[in-house]
């Protein structure tokens, strides 16, 4: 017999199918050593055996179906069936065709599969089901499995880049590592008081960290992993309306959404991670304000519409109840859209905006003219109204799209605790938006880093693999390599100073260039690997042709030997002028070499002077000139470095960076607190535990017919 259940709209919710009381058996079998939560598991009170259905929650009398508020009850009896409805009805919790396709392979399994949905009583009418809790049809034994009573949240994370689809600084790799670290962790042993351990034969017990985390970024590129979900929307930007579609992967516990449309796709066809805002550094699309118009409002849809049931813990849309993290300018409409465009029409009235500012230097300034294009109501003029220029004469009045963001979002937060009190110190530093962070507030979170691509035990690139214990021993090997490699005299005895990073004056490549004469004839080696402008590739090509036994500079991009570099130098020159984390100085670290760097941003928050580096001092935020006190801060560091090369405390200090902290772990508590203190309906912190990166099948979101909006 089969029955079927249809929503007051008419629509398919779900199909019934019996389960007969031997596979019931079978299925619980595995669970009676467990820990299971009694509120979870319910039966039909008659002992037969109960009726599962893809999603839902309570069991009900057939009895009360018709009362029932979200669905009506249509029996569709199967040809030459003419059973009666049985009596208990379980709605919707599971993917039925999962179910079948295991069921299809073994009896047991699916009934194993099909009696994971018992224990998810005590979990509230979300969207947050158990998709496919069975063990896929390719497994011959149950995995273990661990379910979480209870609820977390539903971030978003908007942004123009994520890594590694997409990358061209910082942003890249925040989008790239911190979700996973907030959406999937893991424990050996330990259990906890709110979950449910379903053991088998496999040790690796496997949590749901409680949260559950979308991503959403353009789709720049024809990515490979990045299947269509068939899901098209009409929007509006400016006079025109543009139709995009929506690409979906599930990479880490994380659903990763791409919003595909030509304005995207055609600027960068093959250059993915590279101009990806502008033809060129500091220079603008001059159709950049439709392209990110239109991202914001593409990614207020994607919680809603799109039926993504790749996880084992949650299936369905994310609804209503989320939390958006909006990322530097190119989101700041977002927050303006959710007011103006759903909370006025009674939807996502439990959202919440988070924006990030990842580099305040980049603000999205346009032409006050073009405020019409945005499609927003006039009172949203004057949070992006900005008067170009704090000094006479006035550049002129201009749309600020990262200062609409600060202004409409429920909280601003940065990327390390030093660079948020820098951007409230002053108009120098906080580029002409300190006033209205200090009157919105604003909290700094320092990033983490890939630990398992940074990790000298296992790195493929390098010459010698060591860890803390062999590091004395495995570094001069490595060095020995990287000499040979860019083609300097071959010294494990002599001090290697490296640079990597981009050439320009954020970077402060240029200090560096112009202090390198003043420290030179030091017995030292220099590298430097980095692009960018030309002017500075051309002063670093004169050094390596003045000083050809001293200095090298790689001006090409070139993974291989970036990895080398760390692996062999013995200290790392960061001399940037701003820097709101910086990621180079946790790649030294995790190989153990001190970083000489600039007192500014996250480098106070993340290097410790005389311990785990040594600090120049800040330098001068003006770009338009090098500052001759800032040459002589760099060359005293670099001096003072030297004098305690290849000395007990260097080598601590080098055990000291290889003992540090630097998985996302960290950060991504802090993260949680950050966004728990939003007060968003419902949410509830996750779960402690390790990061991990599961192998996870890569499908699509359900297909949905068009939209317009």
């Amino acid at each position: 017999m089969a029955a079927l259940l249809r929503s007051r709209d008419g629509s398919d919710v779900g199909r019934a199918t019996q389960v007969s009381e031997q596979e019931t058996k079978m299925a619980l079998f595995p669970f009676r050593r467990a820990s299971v939560c009694r509120r979870c598991l319910r039966l039909p009170p008659n002992g037969g055996a109960p009726l599962i259905l893809g999603g839902g929650q309570d069991v009900v009398s057939t009895k009360e179906l018709p009362r029932a508020r979200s669905a009506t009850y249509k029996e569709r009896p199967r040809r030459g069936d003419h059973s009666t409805i049985p009596a208990h009805t379980k709605l919707p919790s599971i993917d039925l065709k999962a179910k079948r396709e295991v069921r299809s392979r073994r009896p047991s399994m699916a009934a194993a599969a099909m009696a994971f949905p018992l224990f998810q009583g005590c979990r509230s009418q979300t969207s947050r089901q158990l998709t496919r809790p069975g063990p896929p049809a390719t497994q011959s034994k149950p995995s273990s499995v661990v379910v979480r009573c209870g609820k977390g949240m539903n971030i978003v994370f908007v942004g123009a880049e994520m890594a590694p689809w997409s990358k061209t600084g910082g942003l890249g790799d925040v989008l790239g590592g911190l979700p996973p670290a907030m959406a999937v962790t893991t424990s050996s042993s330990t259990r906890k008081p709110n979950v449910v351990h379903a053991l088998s034969s496999r040790s690796l017990i496997v949590q749901a960290n409680g949260h559950r985390v979308m991503t959403i970024a353009p789709r720049y590129d024809q990515y490979f992993d990045g299947w269509d979900t068939s899901v098209l929307v009409d929007i509006p930007v400016g006079d025109q309306i543009e139709r995009v579609r929506f690409f979906h992967c599930y990479k880490r516990g994380v659903d990763r959404v791409f919003i595909d449309h030509p304005l995207f796709l055609a600027k960068v066809w093959g250059q993915t991670g590279g101009k990806l805002y502008g033809p060129s550094t500091g220079t603008d699309y001059e159709d950049n304000k439709r392209r990110f118009s239109l991202f914001c409002k593409a990614a207020l849809l994607a919680p809603k519409l799109l039926h993504l049931n790749n996880s084992r813990y949650y299936s369905g849309p994310y609804g209503e109840d989320v939390i958006f993290v909006a990322n530097d300018w190119h989101t700041g409409p977002l927050p303006c859209y959710l007011k103006s465009m759903y909370q006025s029409q009674g939807m996502y009235m439990n959202a919440k905006v988070a924006f990030c500012i990842h580099n305040i230097v980049y603000q999205g300034r346009f032409a006050f003219s073009d405020f019409g294009m945005l499609n927003l109501p006039e009172r949203f003029k004057s949070s992006f109204d900005f008067m170009d220029g704090h000094s006479e004469p006035v550049k002129g009045r201009k749309t600020n799209w990262m200062k609409a963001g600060i202004i409409e979002s429920d909280k601003a937060v940065t990327v390390s605790p030093y660079y948020a009190q820098e951007l409230v110190s002053g108009v120098e530093r906080g580029v002409e938006l300190d006033n209205i962070l200090r009157a919105k507030g604003i909290v700094g979170i320092v990033n983490g880093m890939d630990t398992n691509e940074w990790n000298p035990a296992t790195d493929k690139y390098i010459t010698a693999n060591y860890d803390a214990t062999t590091a004395m021993e495995a570094k001069p090997v490595n060095k020995e390599a990287l000499q040979a490699e860019v083609g300097l005299p071959v010294d494990r005895n002599i001090p290697l100073i490296a640079f990597c990073g981009r050439l320009e004056e954020q970077k402060g490549s240029d200090i560096f260039a112009a202090a390198i004469p003043e420290f030179i004839n030091e017995n030292v080696q220099v590298i430097v690997l980095g692009t960018g402008k030309g002017k500075m590739e051309r002063e670093l090509a004169e050094l390596e042709a003045k000083y050809p036994n001293k200095v090298r500079a790689h001006m090409k991009f070139n993974v291989p030997l970036a990895h080398l570099i760390m692996a062999g130098a013995d200290l790392l020159a960061i001399t940037s002028r701003f820097e709101p984390c910086g990621l180079i100085q946790f790649q030294g670290m995790r190989y153990g070499v001190p970083s000489i760097c600039a007192s500014t941003g996250g480098l106070v928050d993340t290097v410790r002077d005389g311990v785990t580096g040594f600090h120049m001092g800040c330098f001068s935020a003006n770009c338009d000139y090098v500052d001759k006190r800032d040459i002589q801060r760099v060359v005293e560091a670099v001096k003072k470095a030297l004098a305690v090369y290849r000395t007990a405390e260097f080598r601590q200090m080098m055990l000291n960076c290889m003992n540090q902290e630097l998985s996302w772990k960290g950060p991504a508590k802090r993260w949680e607190e950050m966004l728990l203190s939003l007060g968003a309906s419902g949410s509830e912190p996750g779960i402690d535990g390790e990061e991990i990166a599961p192998l996870a099948k890569e499908n699509v979101a359900a297909p949905t017919e068009l939209v317009q909006v």
